[in-house]
Order: structure tokens, then sequence, then C-alpha cells
């Protein structure tokens, strides 16, 4: 299995979601940005990798989330929490970034994948984590 990780970015209570514009399919899609992990790569250096080339900033890896998400039959995603050490994110593989609350996680259309995430991810933006 092809691991894939996300970037749950944390600010003022918080998190970062961005709006994918391919492939096709996933396309207007809301996601934690990231990508796969490459061969000779830990989990944490290919998200820190993946968000500077996606989002042209740079980023602390917290702590991860809990479990890991089957994307079809070849792909397993795991999300961390994470903290912007440097720059500001903005969309270079993606059309749309906004940062959410809790009350607004809700309000965007998160890819399948993304969605076991989210209530636990609400629970620590609640609780000032």
């Amino acid at each position: 299995m092809q691991v894939v990780v996300g970037a749950a970015i944390v600010r003022d209570g918080r998190v970062l979601a961005a709006r994918r514009t391919a492939p096709a399919e996933t396309a207007g899609g809301w996601e934690f940005p990231g990508g796969k992990v490459e061969p000779g790569e830990t989990a944490e250096q290919a998200l820190r990798r993946e968000v500077e080339e996606e989002l042209g900033c740079a980023i602390e890896v917290q702590a991860w989330l809990s479990g890991e998400v089957p994307i079809g039959d070849t792909h397993r995603l795991s999300v961390a929490r994470a903290r912007l050490v440097a720059g500001e994110p903005r969309p270079v593989e993606h059309d749309l970034v906004r940062w959410l609350g809790p009350d607004q996680l809700d309000e965007v259309d998160w890819l399948a994948a993304d969605l076991p995430f989210l209530a636990e991810l609400r629970a620590l933006l609640l609780s000032g984590s």
C-alpha cells in the first residue's frame, strides 16, 4: 500500500483546507494538503516536502491524528496536526485555500478520505490544542 500523508495545519483555532483542481474525479473537493511518501522518506519528511510544493510554506508536524483511511485498493491516508513555521499558505497546486474554525468544517465538500479525521480535529480545535 502506498502511504499518503495530509497536513491539518492549525493556526488561531482554525485549520487550513485546500480545494483540488485535479484529477477530474476529485476536482472541487476539499482536502488536507499533502501527498505520497516517496521511497527513502519518512511520513514527516514527505509531509513537509508536499506542503512546501503545494502551498509554498514550511510546517512542523506536531502529532498524528488517529487511524488511517484507505484510498481505493492501493493507498492509505494518515493525517498529522501541524503548525506553520515559515511563509503564508498560497494555492500552488490547488485553486483555493481556506481557514476553517470548528463550526465551519461542514461548510466545504471534503474528499471522502479526509472525512474520518474531522471529528478528532474538531475536538482538538474546540479544546484549543
